[in-house]
């Protein structure tokens, strides 16, 4: 069942994330050229781990695993699509979280 519900989650994230990127590559024309940046970063870390989703029913606890990808992915990701096309840093303090939460997935496979 967790493999099923996690690669309907993958697929899910991986059309917003390519989504995502276009409207980032062919659409998202910022004032400043900093928040273009933003918006790639969080594009990037998105798809990668939008694919290391794929793998979470290869876990010893997929549930873990890809509730805290997921979990970055929205958090981390989320954030700086919002701080890029908002055009405004403040709006960044919930990122590091995210980043953390990528973080706790990623060790979540040592044990």
């Amino acid at each position: 069942m967790a493999s099923l519900l996690w690669h309907k989650v993958a697929g899910v994230s991986g059309m917003t994330a390519l989504a995502a990127g276009t409207y980032g590559a062919h659409g998202f024309k910022p004032a400043d050229p900093v928040y273009k940046t933003v918006y790639q970063t969080g594009n990037i870390y998105h798809l990668v781990h939008s694919s290391a989703l794929l793998a979470a029913p290869l876990s010893k606890r997929p549930n873990l695993f890809g509730g805290l990808c997921s979990f970055g992915i929205v958090t981390f990701s989320g954030t700086c699509y919002l701080v890029a096309l908002k055009e405004d840093r403040s709006l960044s303090k919930p990122a590091p979280v995210g980043g953390f939460a990528f973080i706790a997935a990623w060790a979540s496979l040592l044990f």
